[in-house]
This record gives structure tokens, C-alpha cells and sequence, in this order.
């Protein structure tokens, strides 16, 4: 079998870190049902799942950067939250 690519790295890369944010997830998800057992902070496991999960979104997201910019930089999205940068504000 040939050599991964870069791209095929990238690509793999960021499949993997989806899916262990959707693990990190399904497991705080759980932790949330089920009741405390009087030695463990209840909010610190909560705030470091959450924490967990939002640092491997942005990991996902920068390996994502990382394959826009090896494609010359285009993203496939526009560059606005709303409409377009020419489009005004109607009162």
C-alpha cells in the first residue's frame, strides 16, 4: 500500500478529531445523567469536558485551515455571516 499523502493525512486527521469531539460529547452527555458521588467536582468534570470538546473543534477547524491553504487559500464558504459585504443595513 502506498504512502498517506499530506492531504489524505489532513483529511484523516480531521475525521479522527470529529469523531473523538463526538466520543468527548456522548461521554459528557452521560457524566450529565448520572449523579455525583460527593468526592469528585461535578462542575470542574463538566467545565474540562466542554473545554475538551471546544479545543477539538478548534483543532478540527485549524486542520481544516490547514487544507484551504493548501488549496490556494479559497474557502468554499463566502465570507460573511449575513449577506454580502456590499448588501446595507435597510431601516
Amino acid at each position: 500500500m502506498p504512502e498517506e499523502t499530506l492531504d489524505e493525512a489532513l483529511i484523516r486527521f480531521r475525521a479522527e478529531l470529529k469523531e473523538l469531539a463526538e466520543q468527548v460529547k456522548a461521554v459528557k452527555g452521560e457524566k450529565a445523567k448520572s449523579e455525583a458521588d460527593g468526592i469528585e467536582d461535578i462542575g470542574e468534570v463538566m467545565a474540562n469536558l466542554t473545554l475538551t470538546y471546544r479545543h477539538l473543534e478548534d483543532a478540527s477547524m485549524r486542520v481544516g485551515k490547514t487544507i484551504q491553504a493548501r488549496a490556494g487559500g479559497k474557502s468554499i464558504y463566502d465570507n460573511t455571516a449575513v449577506g454580502t459585504p456590499e448588501e446595507k443595513i435597510k431601516e
